[in-house]
């Protein structure tokens, strides 16, 4: 069955820039390839940062390259700036994600540059991705977009106004992100349809924390505005750095669990993906991992939305065939 929503795993990057520990490359070329088993068909596998910045992305490039031998999945990367635009162009990943901070405060914090700047550097990346390589996506993920915890409150008109800045300097997706766990279901159906209303398709992934414990309640949300695609992390692996209190990222074997219970599918093998666990705790075996389905197991005759009954389970009498 062809999926509905596309879960884009986020973990590689945001989840290990988050935690003290470095994964060695090994390892997160192993967790990748459990994902892929999985079915997982977008992941974004680091960031194009300096190493002195986050060592723990200093190997990125040798991890693109693994990912690339994957066919068929989508190899996505964080970059700041053009530099790291460059770089990542140079490797081959078929996706560019920027940060561009809907607050002031965390824009300075994240990335040293006013929000207006950061536009015009979306700009110049658009540019040289149309000379270098047309065929490479480029999504600007509008971070705070739900609040900041430097800034408080962030207008909504202020999000809109930015989410129409960025697609006309060319971004192909705008994205919302919950950086500081901020949001909540009625606040995520309103400014996703605000964003909608004003950039139609190019509306992009709803990127939504659980540090309110309102991560599943928002990704619903999001679902029933219309919104496909949807980041999360392995384990609820991440957060910001530059936003003091942001804990992780939804967990994405629960965020598969919820869609494939209710009929909508992810194209994600649920026992394959829980099974990925393994190779995540293997390369970082001191960092908590975090999940309600992991820790309760599939239901006795869980049926998921492609029809299959889940390896070494039976369907309840009346399921879905």
């Amino acid at each position: 069955m062809q999926a509905a929503v596309l879960i884009s795993e986020v973990g590689p990057r945001d989840g290990l820039q988050s935690v003290r520990s470095t994964m060695p490359t090994t390892h997160k070329t192993a967790w990748i390839d459990a994902l892929v088993a999985a079915g997982v068909r977008e992941i974004e596998v680091g960031s194009f940062v300096p190493a002195r910045l986050l060592p723990q992305m200093a190997d990125v490039a040798e991890v693109v390259r693994h990912a690339l031998t994957h066919p068929g999945l989508t190899v996505m990367a964080l970059v700041p700036n053009l530099r790291g635009a460059e770089a990542a162009l140079a490797a081959g990943v078929h996706k560019l994600t920027l940060p561009v901070s809907a607050s002031e405060a965390h824009s300075q914090a994240n990335v040293r540059r006013t929000r207006a700047q950061m536009v015009d550097e979306v700009r110049r990346v658009v540019a040289r991705r149309n000379e270098r390589a047309p065929g490479v996506r480029i999504e600007a993920g509008l971070s705070t977009a739900f609040g900041c915890t430097l800034e408080g409150v962030v207008p909504e008109d202020e999000v809109v106004r930015l989410a129409v800045a960025l697609a006309e300097a060319g971004a192909d997706e705008i994205g919302l992100s919950d950086t500081t766990g901020m949001a909540n279901p009625a606040q995520v159906r309103r400014l996703f349809t605000r964003v909608r209303t004003a950039i139609g398709a190019r509306t992009g992934a709803a990127h939504l924390h659980n540090t309110r414990g309102l991560g599943l309640a928002n990704c619903l949300a999001a679902w029933d505005v219309g919104v496909r695609t949807f980041d999360s992390s392995q384990g609820g692996l991440g957060g910001c750095p530059y936003a003091p209190g942001a804990s992780g990222n939804v967990v994405t074997e629960d965020l598969v669990f919820m869609f494939e219970a209710m009929g909508v599918p992810t194209g994600i093998d649920l026992e394959r993906l829980l099974a990925a666990r393994a190779a995540l705790r293997a390369g970082l075996p001191d960092e908590p991992l975090y999940g309600m389905t992991p820790e309760a197991g599939l239901p006795k005759g869980f049926v998921p939305a492609g029809g299959a009954a889940p390896r070494g389970t039976a369907p309840l009498a009346g399921a879905r065939p």
